[in-house]
């Protein structure tokens, strides 16, 4: 739902004579970063909820319906902003929606204030009340405040405020349904706003500053001491997280978990979303003749599906963790000790989580980049993200260093974590290129608020895990299924007659069969499907290209059978090592066998010549660290971006860096003569 479309904004058309339907009242959800105000959206709507992006940026908001009463509410989470007068994107977005440029003006706003910290937060309340938009004011956190010993005069604060105040805790729910008869009393007065009587004038202070704090003097009381006892604490933990030594310790050691979390845990559903999926195909083949239409279905519509599916469980694994890091306040902290390290290469200190969750998967990697506030380091770190070595890149790396180093288990090792540690060299080395050139100017200064230590919200967690997995679903998954489509059909036609080698190799199969032979005729029966296999690949459309591309690989040491590799790679990296398999005759996937392996490491090309020397592999090794090779990536970078001109970036110049660094090293390895 764009808060820009009106279709999106009304009712539908209501048929000829009969009056149109009222529009649900609009309620904007408004509050600093950290003040809890998405965790209140997810009790005010929980699931009827979809995300939508805001006319003309990248910048997404939540779009819910809630019911109150015996009324359906539309409320709309804002970007979470300090001010509305600074020129910041999430600013400017605010100020629109509440004025009514994108989209129909909210009728009402509740603005979010931490009562833990509610001078600072009153300061969005005051330029609200500018802007003559009817607001509620929402004390969330009160629970903590009480812990710190701080009270709370709710009628003294509404008539100072001149609004009404609702105190709440949206991590339990707690005075959830106060706020929404808070809500209809406001609606039914017409968004009349409360009476000025009391309230007092922003304008008649010297600065914001002086009145906030006046209102607070006015408003909350209670016992100091128990707050600062508090105080203390807090203050401690942060020398701790924040310190340069033990602040980076603490934090690898955490993210270490995460990814550890993310990488173990994730595996489990996904080879179970495979397994199913490859059942329900093997259930399809068995019920539909064979033919075009069954290679279709089986291959083509279910395995796009479950090419799109399969990367689920970590989107939504990631963010779950991810919300309860940040729901605790460590979050900020962890932003705070990496700025050290990622400013010197144009990255702040956010751009962390997503680098290192892109070890897992690029894909949740970049969905996370609505953690970095400015939008060109948040670019410039999606165009970075696939550079660090994903997952689907280890069935290669184990491949490749397996070829490389077959006597030398200590040597593939490091090779392995080489790989690893090039992807992240490239990667930090094209951000300091990428902010220096096409996306160069000032960085936005990191300004981090560190909030309150708090225990998570498993709910809150569940929830935006919840729709994370539908949005991707919606928005990357049809486009990954179609595109998986495509390359099916490049892959299967034109349909071809089996080689006059595998006929022969059936016949005797069938006579070997035939005198009580069955597991040579089974022998023999396998490598004629191999060898039609691999007829087939080479001249369907996939193979043809591959044919004609060879000479522009040629350079780095392919022929056209690595080139096909490399090229269905262009839809998964793990895709090549099953396209090996079966171009060379290896008869498995499973490449970490030794058998296998053997038989690889011996196969020729059509004039005799190895496929697989130390050069070729080398080479291979360094392109598959260094390319885009993955479909699914593309099409999130375009959504998160808001542009396909980025996505192309980003294919052509991983792409382009791949190809002269695998030059590079396939040539430089010829010529030392290491074949």
């Amino acid at each position: 739902m764009s808060l820009a479309s009106p279709s999106s904004d009304r009712m539908p058309a209501s048929p000829p004579g009969v009056p149109p339907a009222p529009e649900s009242p609009r309620v904007a959800l408004l509050g600093n970063p950290n003040t809890g105000k998405t965790t209140l959206f997810n009790r005010l709507c929980g699931v009827m909820s979809k995300t939508a992006n805001f006319p003309g940026t990248t910048t997404r908001s939540r779009i819910g319906r809630c019911v109150a009463g015996e009324r359906t509410l539309e409320v709309v989470d804002l970007p979470g902003a300090y001010r509305l007068s600074l020129g910041l994107p999430e600013s400017k977005v605010c100020r629109a929606a509440l004025l009514g440029e994108a989209g129909r003006r909210p009728d009402l706003a509740v603005v979010v204030l931490d009562a833990t910290n509610l001078a600072r937060n009153l300061i969005l309340l005051a330029e609200l009340a500018e802007l003559g938009v009817p607001a509620i004011a929402a004390l969330n956190m009160v629970d903590l405040a009480q812990q710190r010993g701080l009270t709370f005069d709710r009628a003294r604060l509404s008539e100072l405020l001149g609004c009404p105040v609702v105190p709440v805790v949206a991590r339990r729910g707690d005075g959830v349904p106060e706020l929404r008869e808070a809500i209809l009393e406001m609606l039914d007065r017409g968004s009349a706003p409360a009476p000025d009587q009391g309230r007092l004038d922003p304008q008649s202070f010297p600065s914001l500053e002086d009145w906030t704090e006046h209102v607070v003097a006015q408003g909350v009381g209670g016992r100091r001491a128990v707050g600062a006892a508090l105080d203390t604490v807090t203050e401690r933990l942060d020398q701790a997280f924040t310190h340069p030594l033990l602040g980076t310790l603490v934090f690898l050691g955490v993210m270490a978990g995460l990814f550890w979390t993310l990488f173990v845990l994730a595996s489990v559903p996904m080879d179970l979303i495979e397994a199913t999926f490859r059942h329900l195909g093997d259930w399809t083949a068995a019920r539909i003749p064979p033919g075009a239409v069954r290679d279709l279905l089986v291959q083509g519509v279910i395995g796009g599906i479950a090419g799109s599916v399969v990367f689920l469980p970590q989107i939504c694994l990631l963010f779950f963790l991810l919300s309860l890091l940040e729901d605790t306040g460590y979050l900020a902290r962890a932003a705070f000790v990496m700025d050290r390290l990622l400013c010197r290469f144009g990255l702040p200190g956010h751009a962390f989580v997503p680098l290192l969750s892109s070890h897992a998967c690029a894909v949740p990697g970049i969905l996370s980049t609505p953690l970095i506030p400015d939008r060109q380091d948040r670019l410039t770190t999606i165009l970075v993200a696939p550079l660090m070595s994903c997952s689907a890149r280890v069935p290669v790396y184990v491949f490749l260093t397996s070829l490389l180093f077959a006597d030398s288990p200590l040597l593939a090792g490091l090779a392995f974590s080489g790989c690893y540690l090039l992807g992240a060299t490239a990667a930090l080395v094209t951000a300091a290129i990428t902010r220096r050139t096409i996306l160069r100017g000032p960085s936005r200064p990191m300004v981090l608020e560190l909030p309150s230590y708090k225990a998570p919200s498993l709910r809150n967690a569940l929830l935006i895990a919840f729709h994370q997995g539908v949005s991707f679903l919606r928005t990357a998954g049809t486009v990954i299924m179609a595109i998986c489509l495509v390359m099916w059909w490049l892959s299967a036609y034109p349909r071809t007659e089996p080689p006059a080698a595998a006929v022969a190799l059936q016949r005797q199969a069938v006579a070997l069969e035939g005198l009580g032979q069955p597991e040579r005729a089974a022998e023999l029966s396998r490598q004629a499907d191999l060898l039609t296999s691999r007829h087939a690949q080479a001249q369907s459309f996939a193979g043809r290209l591959g044919r004609t591309i060879e000479p522009v690989f040629a350079p780095l040491g392919y022929d056209w059978q690595l080139t096909v590799g490399v090229l269905t790679s262009f839809l998964a990296r793990e895709v090549f090592v099953s396209t090996m398999a079966v171009l060379l005759q290896a008869g498995s996937d499973d490449v970490e066998s030794a058998g296998v392996l053997s038989r690889i490491r011996t196969a020729r090309r059509d004039d005799g010549r190895p496929i697989f020397t130390r050069a070729t592999s080398a080479s291979l090794l360094v392109f598959f660290v260094l390319a885009m090779q993955c479909l699914s990536t593309l099409v999130v970078t375009r959504r998160e971006s808001g542009s396909w001109r980025w996505a192309a970036l980003q294919l052509g110049y991983m792409t382009t860096l791949a190809y002269l660094l695998a030059f590079a090293t396939f040539q430089g390895l010829q010529k030392l003569g290491i074949a």
